[in-house]
């Protein structure tokens, strides 16, 4: 329907740009609310002034599905459509352009605000060929970590969605938080029956140096880690405020990432910029793949992958050495080798 994708789109452009979330949400809300009618119930809807009567349709969204209704571009679509011509970096651009993929991205079933689906429709009109849904674990309960029983529920929906094909493959993934005892906050079974499995710690942050290191080292040396995720935990901008980065050895936890095959995280995200750029010079040293991720919370998020891919050629990380450059295939052999 048009105007569902015209009302999606626009949210779209909206969280690329990082609009507060109460804006993207009118239009994500308004496309829900429209979905189950028929093209015709809307058009007369349309037509007739009735839209305004809907619960959760204001003034903007009626516009919008108004002139979408009719076949033409909604003026506010075409207005976002124009201002989102640049990319979001200025570097990086050979970098970016090699990248297939993206190995850390979140959905309504954890902490994100968008469906999978609405996911898969980002990746696509941004001309991925993968993404990994890594919603939360359990422990995490204040993002509503999957327990078992609904991770077990998630590869089934994944599943069905790479059957009725399209156009971006969704891997099976986790990001999985790194316990205090170093162990992943999901059961073995669960973790092998996934394509990616990325590690973090979520918790504890201002651990001293000796502890944060061993509960690092600890994940790193689980043999179904795949990726340490957003290693320091730092904040530098954003609505959360700042945080300074964790403490750790990071020699002893490169060297560790290098020894187990496990790549480490650039994270993409604005606020996060993790690792700074004198890690990932120290990780390029160690020997380490590397995996640029958005860490999306949202499908217009799912466009940072501009600022990672700024970030890793203003160090020099050679393409051959990021694992989201790899085709699909090879990726998943190394995951679950």
């Amino acid at each position: 329907m048009l105007a569902v994708d015209a009302l999606n789109e626009i949210g779209f452009w909206l969280e690329r740009s990082s609009a507060p979330s109460f804006k993207v949400a009118a239009f994500r809300k308004a496309a829900a609310i429209i979905g189950p009618l028929s093209e015709k119930e809307l058009a007369d809807r349309a037509t007739s002034g009735r839209l305004r009567n809907m619960k959760g349709i204001g003034g903007r969204t009626a516009e919008v599905i108004t002139q979408a209704v009719v076949g033409d571009v909604p003026d506010y679509l075409a207005d976002l459509r124009a201002r989102n011509t640049e990319p979001l970096a200025s570097g990086g651009a050979e970098l970016l352009a090699a990248l297939r993929g993206d190995l850390h991205a979140h959905s309504e079933w954890s902490d994100g605000g968008s469906t999978i689906e609405q996911l898969l429709h980002g990746a696509a009109m941004l001309g991925r060929e993968y993404i990994a849904l890594t919603d939360h674990s359990p422990n995490l309960t204040i993002a509503n970590g999957l327990s078992v029983e609904r991770l077990s529920e998630q590869l089934d929906v994944i599943d069905g969605l790479n059957a009725a094909g399209g156009p971006v493959r969704l891997l099976a993934g986790i990001e999985v938080d790194i316990l205090e005892s170093g162990e992943l906050d999901q059961t073995p079974e669960m973790l092998d029956r996934l394509d990616i499995v990325v590690a973090s710690v979520h918790s504890k942050l201002r651990a001293d140096r000796a502890t944060m290191t061993e509960r690092m080292l600890g994940a790193i040396r689980t043999p179904r880690t795949n990726i340490l995720g957003h290693c320091t935990g730092r904040l530098v901008q954003g609505s959360r405020g700042t945080r300074p980065p964790s403490e750790f050895d990071a020699e002893a936890v490169f060297a560790a990432c290098a020894q187990n095959d496990v790549a480490v995280e650039i994270n993409s995200r604005p606020e996060r910029q993790d690792p700074p750029d004198d890690l990932i010079a120290l990780a390029l040293e160690a020997g380490c793949l590397f995996s640029i991720d958005t860490d999306a919370h949202a499908p217009g998020q799912l466009d940072y992958l501009a600022y990672g891919a700024e970030r890793a050629e203003r160090v020099g990380v050679p393409a051959d050495r990021i694992i989201t450059t790899w085709p699909a295939d090879r990726l998943v052999e190394w995951a679950r080798g």
